[in-house]
């Protein structure tokens, strides 16, 4: 599980708990430099290709078992460029209110013009660390802003792609998924599922999200 930006691993806390109750193995990862201690290196942020070595990685190193692999809001972005590398690897790819890019995209270009405003204001201290917005958890850390305009780069040769699925989280004020999520619903190659409770999921409604998560294992599995 892949968060979104300036949050790390603990925004799944309560889903993860829930999915291994369900007998489910969960890795929740903290993309580097949003650690709670912060950054090793504050002048040398990570960028994109950064984070998708990262989560990749831990999937090279894991076993073969059937594996999905979820990320939410800017976590897109960093499954995308995992499962072009390592699609035969992944049994599902779960965008959770995320981006999902094609080759040449960036979070910056798939985003809206608020969220870029916010980008822009967020590093004006540095140029390299986007500020922590406001009402966010006390855990969540600047984000680098490297990682948010780095176009990420997809060459479609990793085989067969796994299921895909768009969980959705409604139509919140400046939302820049609502017309992805319509699109997609017109795309056989693509499941969405509604949870319009707002953008960061995994905290409004874990218990309602990890049940999502684990009716799509139990469906797949059948097949």
């Amino acid at each position: 599980m892949v968060p979104g930006g300036w949050q790390g691993g603990w925004v799944f806390d309560t889903v993860a708990a829930e999915l291994r109750g369900n007998g489910h193995q969960v890795e929740a990862l903290t993309l580097a430099g949003l650690g709670t201690e912060g950054p090793a290196e504050v002048g040398s942020p990570p960028n994109l290709d950064t984070h998708i070595d990262q989560v990749a990685e831990v999937i090279e190193a894991g076993g073969d078992s059937p594996l999905a692999l979820c990320g939410h809001s800017y976590g897109g972005m960093v499954i995308a460029g995992v499962a072009d590398r390592l699609g035969d690897r992944l049994d599902q790819l779960i965008f959770i209110d995320a981006y999902v890019p094609d080759d040449g995209d960036s979070c910056w270009s798939l985003t809206s013009d608020d969220f870029r405003a916010q980008f822009i204001a967020g590093s004006a201290a540095d140029g390299r660390w986007v500020a922590v917005p406001d009402g966010l958890d006390p855990r969540a850390r600047p984000h680098p802003l490297a990682s948010f305009v780095q176009t990420v780069r997809l060459a479609g040769d990793a085989g067969p792609l796994p299921n895909r699925t768009f969980i959705s989280g409604g139509a919140w004020p400046g939302s820049p998924f609502v017309s992805l999520a319509e699109r997609l619903r017109h795309d056989p190659g693509w499941r969405v599922l509604e949870i319009p409770v707002g953008h960061n999921i995994a905290r409004r409604d874990p218990h309602r999200l990890a049940g999502a998560l684990h009716d799509l294992a139990s469906a797949d599995h059948g097949r």
